[in-house]
């Protein structure tokens, strides 16, 4: 993961200064919705460890209420 943030950072860098090349830009989109995925996994699973307390006093986790809906 840090391997692409690098990279990520270092097409940004040469976007800036020079501009970049098709396939540059491809491999930064795919680098970039790898990310996004990542992150969002990272997400879901921070969530679905989340525990609300309800007015009667029973617990429910945030991932029973996905499935609920």
């Amino acid at each position: 993961m840090n391997i692409n943030i690098d990279r990520i950072n270092e097409l940004y860098r040469k976007s800036q200064s020079v501009g970049l090349t098709e396939e540059e830009k491809e491999e930064q989109a795919y680098l970039r919705s790898e990310y996004i995925k990542a992150i969002r996994k990272n997400l879901r699973g921070t969530l679905d460890n989340v525990s609300f307390v309800n007015p009667d006093g029973s617990i429910t986790k945030a991932g029973d209420k996905k499935k609920n809906n």
